[in-house]
């Protein structure tokens, strides 16, 4: 996971204008073209990240014991690039990809937009512990 989460932030801090355009706030009236860079860069995000859900579920599927998560608690977009490639997981591993991704996104986001300058010299640092902390509550083993 700590190598997936070094890439996209190295992606994100090297490109911070694609990042912006992905992720950033939607243009009143703007629809991106279908097949262009933006909506195949978050689906290649989504489905990276429904991939480290899927392969930290055999560790963390009992610590989300009792999720009451369904299918019908997630939009259909999301669903059809999921389901596809990762028939057999359950709603509750899909909410654990959602957790993931605002886990890395939200401090990713920070340093981006240039909130962290003025709270920390050492935003790496930052952001290799929370991944840290992140594989732990999954309950992966070292």
């Amino acid at each position: 996971m700590q190598s997936w989460a070094d890439a996209f932030r190295g992606w994100a801090l090297a490109n911070p204008e694609s990042f912006r355009l992905v992720y950033g706030d939607p243009v009143p009236g703007y629809t991106t073209p279908h097949g262009g860079a933006a909506p195949e860069a978050a689906r290649r995000v989504c489905t990276g990240l429904t991939a480290l859900a899927a392969a930290a579920w055999p560790y963390a599927e009992l610590l989300y014991e009792g999720s009451e998560f369904e299918w019908s608690d997630f939009d259909a977009g999301l669903l059809a690039k999921v389901r596809p490639d990762f028939p057999d997981l359950p709603p509750a591993a899909v909410a654990l990809a959602l957790r993931i991704w605002g886990r890395l996104h939200g401090l990713v986001s920070l340093e981006v937009y240039g909130h962290l300058r003025s709270q920390t010299t050492s935003p790496d640092k930052l952001f290799r512990e929370e991944v840290t902390q992140l594989v732990r509550s999954l309950g992966i083993p070292r």
